[in-house]
């Protein structure tokens, strides 16, 4: 029983990861510290997805899974939970690079805003007030 509730736990954190490493540059918006946390998680994600290799979790998840009495999955999280949704049938490395080019610039672009809205608050800051 515990090792199933660590499992899906396990997958809520790994889920929760991925929203983060796609998403994480808007809370930049309002918290700009948060790019200390957003940027090492939009790295691993890149790096996984550059390589085709499998996050930790993933293994973690399955061993769980195995101890708590239930089957295991073969692949990746995304494979099995995503899979259908995110990524089309016949993925091969070339596209899931592609993919990881498109999560580095939707990044870029978000960062990018935030860079703009900080410059333009401060120079409102610095416009003197009209009396």
């Amino acid at each position: 029983m515990l090792a199933r509730l660590l499992a899906d736990l396990v997958l809520t954190v790994h889920f929760g990861f991925i929203l983060f490493a796609l998403f994480g540059a808007l809370l930049c918006l309002r918290w700009p510290l948060a790019a200390f946390a957003h940027l090492p998680a939009l790295a691993w994600a890149a790096y996984i997805s550059f390589t085709a290799g499998v996050c930790p979790l993933t293994p973690l998840e399955n061993s769980l899974r195995r101890a708590g009495g239930e089957a295991d999955y073969s692949g990746t999280f995304v494979e099995q939970y995503l899979g259908r949704i995110v990524y089309p049938q016949g993925l091969d490395a070339d596209l899931q690079g592609w993919m990881a080019v498109g999560l580095l610039v939707l990044n870029a672009w978000i960062y990018a805003m935030v860079a703009v809205r900080r410059v333009v608050r401060r120079k409102d800051e610095a416009r003197p007030k009209p009396r």
